[in-house]
């Protein structure tokens, strides 16, 4: 009956999300003609807002974040950093937007563009999508993009493992964020999030509970190497999945 109960609300969110993605992800492309980047950014967090809320009331997915003291506020525009998150879920690519107080332009697969309304959308941001097959050409995009967004007060936020990881488990840190820190001087920030817990990758079931996110405190990148700085980045944030999410790790 409990998992039943989980897959009947877990269906009644995802509707709403197909249901509100449309009008939204419209409205964004007829109106980027004529507003700012920025304004742009804000209208599309709204929805992400509201999808967060509607896992909260509908699903019973909850949040509770830790360290958000160690990120520049909303009233330092001037101060920018590079955000490199632990990825288990699209919990958290939807919940950095409302969470975070700068605008934050993310660094993705350009595969993510097809995706009808919602890569409309998003391809309407001023953010880095890139071709995985390239990388040597990925990586010059990510390193002139970033600085040229980086200049203008938004944040980059790089997931280093790339992809998705099951709960408990640990992908391969890829310099790509140590790299781009590096090369724009901007301290990078890592952040434990056991999301899995409750929207585990690749599943249409999402189950209630609490999602843990920690946030470290900003790790200075002056006479760094990329492989030093991610290895330090690696060991925070795995570390820290440990001590937010031991169930994960009990083995």
């Amino acid at each position: 009956m409990q998992r039943l109960s989980w897959l009947l609300r877990s269906s009644l969110f995802f509707v709403w999300l197909v249901l509100t993605v449309i009008p939204w992800a419209t409205f964004v492309v007829l109106v980027s003609l004529f507003v700012s980047s920025t304004t742009l950014y804000w209208i599309c967090a709204g929805w992400l807002r509201q999808a967060i809320w509607a896992a909260r009331w509908i699903c019973g997915v909850r949040w509770r974040v830790q360290g958000m003291d160690n990120v520049p506020p909303a009233s330092d525009g001037r101060a920018a950093v590079l955000l490199a998150p632990k990825h288990q879920s699209t919990w958290e690519t939807f919940a950095f937007p409302m969470l975070m107080p700068h605008p934050l332009a993310y660094v993705f697969k350009r595969e993510l563009l097809w995706i009808p309304f919602f890569g409309w959308a998003i391809g309407s941001l001023d953010m880095i999508h890139i071709d995985r097959s390239r990388r040597s050409e990925a990586w010059r995009k990510v390193a002139e993009q970033g600085q040229r967004i980086m200049g203008k007060g938004s944040w980059v936020i790089m997931f280093p493992e790339g992809t998705r990881t099951p709960r408990g488990s640990q992908g391969e840190y890829k310099t790509g964020a140590s790299r781009l820190a590096i090369t724009t001087g901007v301290p990078i920030v890592p952040i434990a999030v056991a999301s899995a817990r409750c929207w585990p990758r690749k599943s249409f079931l999402l189950r209630p509970g609490v999602i843990e996110v920690s946030i470290g405190r900003p790790i200075p990148v002056e006479g760094r190497r990329p492989e030093e700085l991610m290895r330090e980045v690696e060991t925070w944030i795995e570390a820290e999945m440990r001590r937010i999410d031991p169930e994960a790790y009990a083995a």
